[in-house]
């Protein structure tokens, strides 16, 4: 019995040592990272509304650079989203990286910017996180 309960405490103080480390661990600099992928927002978004299962195998979760033209942008609870034209009713959301400095946050609408950042899917809008300006 005295071995069963060792066992569970090494396994329980194994498992929280491994969350710590997790909790902890750095996230990537998107000012630094290379782009997996360049696109324009239009065809992004076009690809997800035709196949959305074979653009999440392309894009999902992949840093992807996006080129477009500013359709609008929100500054909502702390986080300020570029929303680039993509022709349709429909957009490409860009979420700035709260973890990254930028130069600049206030972005005019009609002017042609890229956007490097991490794509987190299809929700009626093509949404990557996480990004920064390409200059």
């Amino acid at each position: 019995m005295k071995k069963v309960l060792i066992g569970i405490a090494i396994l329980v103080l194994g498992g929280a040592a491994y969350a710590y480390y997790l909790w902890n661990m750095p996230h990537e600099n998107m000012e630094h990272a290379k782009a997996d992928l360049s696109i324009n927002a239009a065809q992004l978004f076009s690809e997800y509304n035709t196949d959305q299962t074979s653009a999440d195998a392309k894009y999902l979760d992949k840093t992807i650079a996006v080129k477009g033209t500013v359709k609008e942008v929100n500054k909502e609870e702390g986080a300020t989203k570029i929303v680039l034209d993509t022709g349709s009713d429909f957009s490409v959301v860009c979420t700035l990286d709260e973890l990254s400095k930028h130069p600049r946050t206030d972005f005019s609408v009609g002017e042609t910017l890229t956007f490097k950042g991490k794509c987190t899917g299809f929700n009626l809008d093509v949404q990557l996180e996480r990004c920064v300006e390409v200059k």
